[in-house]
């Protein structure tokens, strides 16, 4: 028994004994690597050398070579390293990217043609294995030519006989070397053979666009589906993939003319690719491109299965186009308000004409003076059966926004709060909530519609929140040293008037107030309302001067940089004073970084300088 016990024991030793032999050499062998590489890191490349070296004479693995073979470029040592990659080629001759090497280090020594031929030769090694293609096409890459690794991948293609293989990787090499159609040809002989890849390589052709800003990239691109449309009038995806790119490019007016080529020979489209541009065109503010669009499409008569969807989007483009251009003649108005009449007749009024409703609404309230009438189509969109709960509260708040209008100012509260009570944590509720604060506002409560104002500060909404604050901050900076409103009183009085559209009212009692006091803080913001009426009456010289007013005398004020952006609109689009507007949009970017219309002044100064 003691004897047995004793063996078990013995051997346990043993055991013990050959694992630390085992890990002794393992062990010394981390430290050695840990060191060289140390010694690598510091610059210090001949004891690195002189470590990576024994390491790979004990383990010829793919790692010590390449350090080993870093080390001795480091150095200069050409000839070691020459010897070093031709005996990794015998070792193993597979690794086909090994010969890249050696030919980085003819380069290194001056031999540029013997380096060429080693580029050449080992490129007709290539076999049909993916991994070693892969592998050859990284190493030149990684040397710092693209133009053979591109070479690597049409070898590989011609051999194969499939050429639509690597494209992907052929398209970015092309990108990458600056040979912009010959990456748009990768793309688009692919797009020939497989019409199904059009979504992915209009996906990865966005990213190209969005990352590169030579202007060679668009022209060739362009040239080429120009090209390409003119060699084939009859490939649909040639022409789909033009409208696409002018898409891209915003040029509405080119994928329009593009998108009617489509519907006149393709019919079976029905006019798919007319309504998308529409679209497109219509949440850019190319109005009219979007009108003649839906307009198309309407003549295409009611067994289209866009009519009714065109039909409505005819309309409502141009009662955006309106909001943007207001006032309007009285003769313009007619017709629409005729239009709107007409195609409520035909369509009727149900929940897929709620927003046609809405619109016909506000024409008949704030441009036609007609509010009664307009009330009486949003209470007909009320009683619409089996409408989203939205659009029912959507409709209310316009309800009591037109009451508000006619000066029923508790009626109008009262649709708000069912609105708000009804919508809690949405952001309807939030919408709805601001209203009855700006509502208690023009009622001269202004400590109650502050305090629901503060709240709306931490609404999920920018807008409401932004809206919410910077009223807050109007009640809360021009409150009187006695707790008294006077001034503020006077001011909630002109900017009801102003909401209600009596603009000759309004300007007298905001003329009032900058009479009445030698300073006061409203005085910028009196500015800002009389600049706006100005507008509205089309004295655009007036408004020009009265905000450049503001941003002279109160450039430190919350206002100055929404006078700014409104002072550079009124010069572009009315006053036709395209280098006072780009002024004004640099002003605004340089002095109002932290402003909310930087991103919009930058984009539209960089159209005025272009």
């Amino acid at each position: 028994m003691i004897k047995s016990t004793a063996k078990v024991i013995i051997k346990r030793y043993m055991a013990i004994i050959a694992l630390l032999l085992f890990l002794l050499p393992c062990q010394a062998q981390q430290t050695q690597e840990q060191l060289a590489s140390h010694y690598f890191s510091n610059g210090d490349f001949a004891q690195a050398a002189e470590l990576y070296e024994d390491l790979y004479k004990r383990a010829p693995n793919k790692f010590y070579y390449q350090m080993l073979y870093r080390s001795y470029v480091e150095l200069k040592q050409f000839k070691d390293a020459e010897r070093l990659v031709e005996r990794r080629i015998k070792l193993y001759p597979k690794d086909l990217y090994v010969s890249v090497d050696l030919g980085q280090v003819y380069e290194m020594k001056g031999d540029r043609k013997k380096a060429d031929k080693t580029y050449e030769s080992v490129i007709k090694k290539i076999g049909y294995d993916s991994k070693q293609i892969g592998e050859l096409a990284q190493a030149f890459e990684s040397a710092g030519h693209p133009e053979w690794a591109i070479k690597v991948y049409l070898f590989a293609r011609e051999k194969s006989k499939n050429e639509y293989i690597y494209v992907g990787e052929l398209a970015t090499l092309y990108e990458r070397v600056g040979d912009y159609e010959s990456m748009m040809r990768e793309y688009f002989d692919l797009l020939d053979n497989q019409p199904g890849m059009m979504s992915s390589i209009q996906v990865s052709l966005q990213r190209i666009l969005a990352e590169t800003s030579n202007p060679r990239l668009t022209e060739s691109l362009k040239t080429l589906l120009i090209k390409r449309v003119q060699e084939h009038p009859d490939s649909k995806h040639n022409l789909e993939m033009m409208i696409w790119f002018s898409l891209q490019q915003k040029d509405f007016q080119f994928a329009m003319e593009q998108a009617k080529a489509v519907d006149a020979r393709f019919p079976e489209q029905s006019g798919e690719m007319l309504m998308r541009v529409a679209k497109i065109a219509q949440s850019n503010a190319a109005y009219d491109v979007a009108r003649e669009c839906y307009s198309s499409l309407v003549k295409k008569g009611k067994e289209s299965p866009y009519y009714f969807e065109s039909r409505v989007g005819e309309l409502n483009v141009q009662f955006a186009q309106i909001n943007r251009n207001f006032p309007i003649e009285n003769r313009k108005l007619e017709l629409l308000l005729d239009q709107y009449e007409n195609a409520l007749s035909e369509l009727g009024k149900n929940a897929n004409t709620v927003q046609l409703m809405r619109n016909y609404s506000d024409l008949l309230a704030y441009f036609a003076d007609s509010v009664q009438q307009a009330a009486d189509i949003l209470y007909d969109i009320l009683d619409i059966p089996k409408i989203d709960p939205h659009q029912r509260d959507n409709a209310k708040l316009a309800l009591g926004d037109l009451l508000l209008f006619a000066g029923e100012i508790w009626d109008a509260s009262l649709l708000y709060m069912q609105v708000d009570k009804a919508n809690k944590n949405d952001v309807l509720g939030s919408l709805a909530k601001f209203k009855n604060a700006k509502l208690s506002y023009y009622n001269h409560d202004f400590l109650w519609a502050k305090s629901q104002l503060d709240v709306l500060r931490a609404s999920t909404s920018k807008l409401i929140a932004n809206d919410a604050m910077e009223l807050s901050l109007l009640i809360s900076d021009n409150m009187e040293e006695d707790s008294s409103f006077t001034m503020l009183e006077k001011y909630a009085a002109a900017d009801l008037l102003l909401y209600r559209n009596l603009l000759d009212s309004a300007w007298n009692a905001f003329d009032d107030i900058s009479h009445s006091a030698l300073s006061h803080s409203l005085f910028d913001e009196v500015l800002m309302q009389k600049a706006k009426i100005r507008i509205q009456q089309q004295r655009y010289a007036e408004a020009d001067t009265l905000l450049q007013q503001l941003v002279d005398f109160y450039p430190s004020d919350i206002l100055a940089d929404d006078a700014l952006l409104l002072l550079a609109q009124l010069n572009e689009e009315k006053l036709n004073h395209p280098e006072r507007a780009r002024d004004c949009y640099e002003k605004l970017i340089l002095d109002y970084p932290a402003s909310l219309y930087v991103d919009e002044a930058r984009k539209r100064y960089r159209a005025l300088t272009e």
